[in-house]
């Protein structure tokens, strides 16, 4: 017995001392080490001997068993260390690039564009982007059978009632305005709108836009075309050449539209103005008599002025691009220009 204990111990020391890794050393436990292993075997069979030999077998088994073990611990601590304390970062790899990303151009012309009707005494407002038929055409003076209520124009939302849709404009906010606040007026209404049309390189189902209202005693068409021509001035250059054409909207009366002069083509003509030298900018009118009266203010007393921007359209007059879908796309390269 104890020619077979010495014999172990030998075979396993020499397993150890080859041990230069930790898989090894794992194999080694479970060859070695665990209840069936030969060890143990060798504690068991000490149970069958006579009760005379017990005592000098069993304290040869516990000097094996424990300079094993010592050796087993003193190899996987040593293993250990080596591991630590080799690099965990591969120098010689190139750097790993941070990527920061940008304010987007849309936003960076909202800022802009708030940043000077601020200075130009408007305040803003802000309402819901689902709303209901009434405050969406119904108070602005929509008839019943205007086109922009079809389908074709309007995303209607499925619901208990019948007159729930996406805004397809940011006057509902005007007239939430006008509804909760007594003259005067100056404000302005950001934000995005909503309308079932085709994409193309100059038209998106969802987009954005910046409205204002002024209301108060006496306010005539003469001050809306002052405000529009600082914009302009502010917005795209002190020698900006602008003009109104006369147009239609429900909502006000009269109306007229503002183009300011290509940014492309500077006025010669070209694709992006089909050839006539102008953008059109804003949409703006004096406030129908009917949408005051709607709103609880009295036309006889008050008038007023509004206006609408889309933010895209004015976007890519700034940066000088001639297709609206390149703003959406979420290209890194390109909104990383601006």
């Amino acid at each position: 017995m104890i020619q077979e204990i010495n014999n172990l111990k030998a075979e396993m020391l020499g397993k150890l001392e080859i041990i230069n890794n930790a898989k090894d050393l794992e194999q080694f436990r479970l060859d070695y080490l665990v209840k069936k292993g030969p060890l143990q075997a060798l504690f068991d069979k000490l149970k069958t001997l006579p009760n005379t030999e017990k005592p000098l077998i069993g304290k040869e088994l516990n000097v094996c068993r424990k300079t094993i073990e010592e050796k087993f611990g003193d190899i996987k601590q040593s293993l250990e260390s080596q591991v630590s304390s080799e690099p965990t970062i591969d120098l010689t790899l190139p750097g790993r690039r941070s990527f920061k990303g940008s304010y987007h151009p849309i936003y960076q012309t909202l800022d802009k564009m708030v940043e000077i009707f601020a200075n130009l005494g408007f305040t803003v407002a802000n309402g819901p982007d689902i709303e209901d038929d009434y405050h969406n055409f119904d108070a602005l003076n929509f008839q019943a059978d205007h086109p922009a209520r079809d389908m074709q124009d309007t995303f209607f939302i499925k619901s208990d009632r019948n007159d729930v849709l996406l805004r397809t404009h940011t006057s509902p906010v005007q007239v939430r305005v006008m509804q909760l606040q007594k003259p005067p007026i100056r404000t302005i209404m950001p934000g995005r709108v909503y309308r079932n049309e085709a994409i193309s390189s100059r038209s998106l189902a969802e987009f954005h836009q910046i409205e204002g209202l002024y209301i108060d005693k006496n306010v005539t068409f003469a001050e809306l075309k002052a405000t529009m021509m600082v914009f302009a001035q502010k917005m795209y250059g002190e020698n900006i050449k602008f003009r109104f054409r006369p147009s239609f909207f429900p909502f006000t009366e009269p109306s007229a539209e503002m183009d300011i002069t290509c940014y492309l083509c500077n006025g010669k003509g070209c694709r992006v103005c089909k050839h006539s030298g102008w953008l059109e900018v804003v949409g703006c009118g004096m406030v129908h008599p009917n949408v005051l009266k709607n709103c609880g203010i009295d036309p006889e007393e008050y008038s007023g002025y509004a206006f609408g921007f889309g933010i895209e359209r004015v976007t890519m007059l700034r940066i000088g691009i001639d297709d609206i879908r390149l703003l959406h796309e979420n290209n890194y390269k390109f909104l990383s220009q601006f």
